[in-house]
């Protein structure tokens, strides 16, 4: 049984090694490349470890780390869904539950357990943990387009009106995190790394036409 056992974790491990090959849509900050799924869920987990005090509530940080190490393995089959693109999400949930289903299931029946539970819960965020873990989510990637010149929000039309609405979401788990992502929000705007309408996306492709 303990064989067995270590053949299923190796084959997962194997399996999850494909996550450093899932692009995303922001550039890393200090390069000029795109950030990868692997890259992203580490920085997520130390942004944890590093940001716990910011929590709304008292918050267990090994089950935070632990979604924010699962939470993407998902892609590695139904791929990275843009925030924005809509069509995307449409079925997004049905793509990600079947990959979860898939990849999670190469492990040992506890783990295998443990794990589809950990994404289950980080996707309905209803515990402080989850909500935590999200509000990071949300937050890394303004951070990056923050310090690349608003990379991905220029490349794709992203106005500031729906960087707001899109990232609301971040003040369910950290007050405090929330009018920090308004502080980078607002100075990405005066930076003109952000356009504060569609209006202005226009005007600005009229004026370099």
């Amino acid at each position: 049984m303990a064989a067995a056992n270590l053949e299923k974790q190796m084959a997962f491990l194997v399996e999850i090694d494909k996550l450093k090959t899932i692009q995303r849509k922001a550039k890393i900050m200090h390069g000029d490349r795109l950030e990868n799924d692997a890259e992203h869920s580490w920085h997520l987990a130390m942004m944890a470890l590093i940001l716990q005090q910011e929590a709304n509530a008292d918050v267990d940080l090994l089950k935070v780390m632990k979604m924010l190490l699962v939470h993407d393995i998902v892609e590695i089959d139904a791929g990275d869904t843009f925030a924005y693109d809509t069509k995307g999400h449409e079925d997004k949930q049905e793509r990600e539950t079947r990959a979860a289903k898939r990849i999670f299931g190469l492990l040992p029946e506890e783990q295998e357990r443990e794990l589809f539970g950990l994404w289950l819960e980080f996707e309905a965020k209803e515990t402080a943990e989850a909500r935590f873990a999200s509000s990071l989510d949300r937050l890394q990637p303004l951070i990056h387009n923050h310090h690349n010149e608003g990379d991905s929000w220029q490349r794709y039309k992203i106005t500031e009106e729906m960087v707001r609405n899109r990232n609301r979401e971040i003040a369910k788990g950290s007050e405090g995190l929330w009018s920090y992502a308004q502080e980078i929000i607002g100075r990405s705007v005066e930076k003109g790394f952000l356009r504060k309408s569609y209006e202005d996306v226009l005007e600005e492709e009229q004026d370099g036409s």
